[in-house]
């Protein structure tokens, strides 16, 4: 199981009940800021504005790809090492609406990772230095360092050596 908080609802379901978890003013905020980053084609532009507004942890020569989109309600929930890629149009969700319970986790992503384009990576989750993950995968586990991982949901196709 990943590592999330867990928080039961009463009543409709948790994502009905979402000002009620995270403020409106934030999610609108945050919500401005990601859509000018994720169109921005400057790198320490949308660096500069995801830890500036977000609280976003974000290393060094880190790139987001075109269209990457961060968690709108936490992503100051969201640690992104130095030199890491983040492809295009992926997402890094730190929070799930269910319909019984909400949940919250940390993403934790290393140093020198590579995220394939239209990646989705789940609250909770922890990627570690050097990996490489295929493009179009889910990644809703762990991910050891220096191991190539792809799929839907994601799987571990070769461990990994430092380079």
């Amino acid at each position: 199981m990943r590592r999330t908080e867990r928080y039961p609802v009463q009543g409709a379901n948790s994502l009905w009940q979402l000002y009620k978890t995270v403020s409106f003013w934030k999610v609108t905020r945050n919500f401005i800021v990601i859509q000018l980053a994720r169109y921005t084609p400057f790198f320490p532009v949308k660096n500069w504005l995801y830890r500036t507004f977000l609280g976003t942890k974000v290393g060094d020569q880190t790139a987001f790809g075109l269209m990457a989109m961060l968690d709108v309600m936490y992503p100051e929930r969201i640690s992104v090492g130095r030199n890491s890629i983040i492809g295009y149009n992926s997402t890094i969700l730190a929070h799930e609406y269910l319909l019984d319970e909400y949940r919250l986790g940390d993403v934790i992503i290393g140093n020198n990772v590579m995220i394939g384009a239209n990646t989705t990576i789940l609250p909770g989750v922890s990627i570690g230095d050097g990996v490489v993950i295929g493009a179009g995968s889910l990644v809703n586990r762990d991910i050891p360092a220096h191991a190539f991982a792809a799929g839907n949901p994601v799987r571990i196709i070769r461990e990994g050596k430092e380079r």
